[in-house]
Parts: C-alpha cells; structure tokens; sequence
C-alpha cells in the first residue's frame, strides 16, 4: 500500500474533528516557511540599502533596468513601471482611448481597480459574466455587449488562470476593441506558450508585496505597441518625457508625436513614477522567480492530483498544452455542494478549518456590477450618478442579470498557497479536506438532527 492509499484509508476511517475526533491535520512549526511570501533574500536586502544610501530613491536608471530585465522575461517590447498597479490600469485606459462618453468591458468579479478608473476618465463600465470554471470573463458575453462607444475589453487572468484569449482576441479584432489584459494575478502564468501579460494589447500588473511577483508596492505595463507604451509614459512620466529622452528610450522613434507638445507635464495629471527600492528588489525577485514558480506549481499540483475524485472538490487551473498557472495567486478550489448533499460552502470551510488547515473560507472577489459605485456613486458632483454623467449609455445592471458570476460565491473556497513542495506535509493539508468531503454526510446529518432538536 503506497503513503497515499494508507492515507486515504486512514483518513476515511475517521471522524470529523468538528464532531470531536481527532484532526487530519497536526500542528506544525515548518508551516510558516511552508507558506511565507515574499521570500525576502540578503540580496534583496542589500539591493533595498544601497538605493536608500545612494539617495536615489526618486531616480529613474534602476528602474529602467527592471524594466527591461522584467520585459525580456515576459516576452514583452516595452514594460514601465508605475507607482501602483492601479495606476497601470488607468494608464492603459487612456492609451487605448478610453475617455468622456466611452465604455469598457470588464468581468464582474475581479478587484475594483479592473474596472473603475474608466468612470475617472468619463467612460462607464458594461459587466460580463464569468466562466464557472476559468473563473475568467467568459467570451459568450463579450459582443452582445459591444456598442459604438466601446473602446477596450478588460481581461483578468483570475487566481493565476488564464483567459481563452483564443476566442477573446479574434473578438476584439472583428470590433477594433483594444485587449487590456489585468496580469495581476498572473505574473508567469502561460497560455498555449505564451506568457500572460503579453497576451493582449496591453497589459498592467500589481506587484505589491501580497502578489506572486511582489516587489514592496508598484505595479508595471507591458505591450509591445510604441505607441501605446509612449502614451502611457506621457499620462503618468513627466519627467520621462523631456527632449533629451523622447519617451525613453532616446533612438527610440516617437509614434504620437502630438504628445510631444506637452512635454515635461503628465496628462493624466498623475504621477505615477515607482520608488527605486522596490524596483530594485524587482531585479532581484525576478531572479529567483522562475524557480519559485517551478517549487510552488509542484506544490500546488501535488495537492490537487491527491484530491483526485474526491466528491464535491475540482481544482481551479488550467488544462491546456504548454499552459499553467504562474505563481498561482490566491489558490482557489471550485466547489460543487450538490456533490455533498447540498453542504454549504461555509459549513464545508468551517469543518476543514476545525481538521487544522487555519485559512479555509469560501473566498471570491465581490460583484461589481450590483456594487452601488458602479449604479449611484457621483463623484465629480455632477448632481447624478458618474457612470451616465458624461452621457455614456447607460448600461447599468442589477441583480439577476450575471446568473453565473451572482451564483459563483458559495463555489468557490480557499486551498493552501503552497510557497515550497513539501511532499509529506501536502499530503496532510490534502487528507483534511478528502476527510471532510467523505465525511460530509455524517455532518449533515448531525445539523439535521441539531436543528429537529431546536425547533
């Protein structure tokens, strides 16, 4: 009998520890490794000080150096880095055309900052629905939302998985709609051989310390459009856009020589410049990334292949040749309670916490499109709501109209972040939630009993 199969026996013989038996999973100090991110390195350490002792934390040369390392990498022509991904996310807005009386489209669940600053540039946002497995905005409800004014469809590789761009880009080609990919969560993730972020037009990316590539706080562009890389310096890089640099850098032929005019002024009245101590971790992390990505993808998949079969749990990654999931951020599992007799997701999470795994919660981003910023939100004070203010169409949705994304919150749950592929203890964290998956009658039947008891 292999260590997995005794473990399986072993752990269908038991009770649920949240009945009082004994959990699947025993403490452990080496947890804390286990899990820990960011991996900060001496080098890192020595790369932060030297800026802070130089006094270049405001310069632009380390910067520029991670950003070329950062483009090579992904397979990007131009990468620029911003003070936070947000503000890449707005960047990349404007350069693709989004202004007053434009729309974007953008999946419903995803972290507000995919979708809101086209309301700070007069545009509105039209939600798509999701993708129950990719968890991706789902390419069936893209073009019966484009309209004359839609300028950009948003695209979030969510929790690390790609979207189909397959199917998106001949979309927005068919349309001329520019593809602003959200990479936030997919730094290294890779679709079909290639790398997401390099996927669509434009791409802008968190990389704030709690991200699987994370450099302190910043964020970085990429795309392989001069053009839409010079519009972007020009929103956000005054001091990038002199004479002497053209846009950076200086032999570079300048694509939207309109914007030399206002030279030396951002137009996004925005300063988006990142602080070199983070960038100069940048250099260092990405060093070390590639392999991280490997340990972390043996992790996470080792967990997965465990838990084969087991009812009611299915692994959210993707299933594509020469595809995977990057650093795999946020891992998430897709939950199906009709497969437990209709166990709720709270109850399921609640009993796999009591088996001794400290982080299990049904976990998805909230809907945006019934969020009240998106519907009543006024907020240059024209006297009504901003996403018609600046006579968008108004293509504001209530309850009810996104029936998979609405559906999605009691079907999705936490699974650990392995950060290192340690083959034992994965194994434990496996067989507690296989033991409350097979045990999930029993728990049932208890709050059944509970219940009939109270009333």
């Amino acid at each position: 009998m292999t260590s997995t199969t005794a473990a399986r026996a072993a752990t269908g013989a038991k009770g649920l520890a949240i009945q009082g038996a004994e959990p699947a999973l025993p403490p452990s100090e080496g947890d804390e490794r286990l899990f820990h991110w960011p991996i900060v390195t001496a080098e890192d350490e020595q790369a932060v000080l030297d800026v802070m002792r130089a006094g270049t934390m405001s310069g632009t040369s380390i910067t520029k150096q991670f950003e070329a390392e950062y483009a090579t990498w992904q397979g990007s022509r131009h990468a620029l880095c911003t003070c936070n991904g947000t503000a890449g996310l707005t960047a990349a807005m404007w350069a693709c055309g989004v202004g007053v009386g434009d729309e974007i489209i953008c999946p419903t669940i995803t972290y507000w900052a995919s979708a809101s600053p086209a309301l700070m540039l007069g545009a509105t946002v039209n939600f798509a629905d999701i993708d129950a497995k990719t968890l991706c905005i789902d390419p069936n409800d893209i073009e019966h939302r484009i309209g004359p004014r839609t300028r950009a469809i948003v695209v979030v590789n969510y929790a690390g998985h790609p979207a189909d761009y397959d199917r998106i880009m001949p979309l927005a080609r068919k349309h001329g709609l520019k593809v602003i990919e959200d990479n936030s969560h997919a730094q290294g993730s890779m679709y079909k051989g290639k790398m997401c972020g390099s996927l669509g037009d434009i791409a802008a990316a968190s990389l704030m310390a709690g991200k699987a590539f994370p450099i302190g706080e910043g964020g970085i562009i990429t795309t392989d459009d001069p053009k839409l890389y010079e519009r972007c310096v020009a929103f956000g890089h005054y001091e990038r856009t002199g004479v002497a640099s053209n846009y950076n850098p200086v032999d570079q032929q300048v694509h939207d020589e309109g914007l030399l005019r206002f030279k030396g002024l951002p137009m996004g009245a925005a300063k988006h410049r990142l602080n070199q101590m983070c960038a100069a971790m940048g250099r260092v992390q990405l060093k070390s990334y590639p392999a991280r990505i490997v340990e972390i993808q043996k992790a996470i998949n080792r967990f997965w292949d465990l838990l084969d079969g087991v009812p009611g749990l299915r692994p959210h990654r993707i299933d594509e040749p020469n595809s995977s999931m990057g650093g795999w951020y946020f891992a998430r599992g897709l939950y199906t309670p009709e497969e437990l007799g209709g166990l709720s997701a709270e109850r399921f999470c609640e009993a796999v916490r009591a088996e001794g795994v400290k982080d299990c919660a049904p976990v998805l981003n909230r809907l945006l499109h019934t969020h009240a910023y998106f519907h009543e939100a006024d907020v240059f004070g024209h006297g009504k709501p901003t996403a018609v203010a600046f006579g968008q169409r108004d293509v504001r949705q209530g309850p009810g109209t996104l029936p998979v994304a609405e559906q999605m919150a009691g079907r999705v749950v936490d699974v650990p972040w392995f950060k290192h592929d340690d083959a034992a203890r994965i194994e434990q964290y496996a067989a507690a939630y296989r033991k409350v998956a097979e045990h999930a009658h029993e728990l049932l039947e208890a709050d059944k009993a509970a219940q009939g008891a109270a009333g």
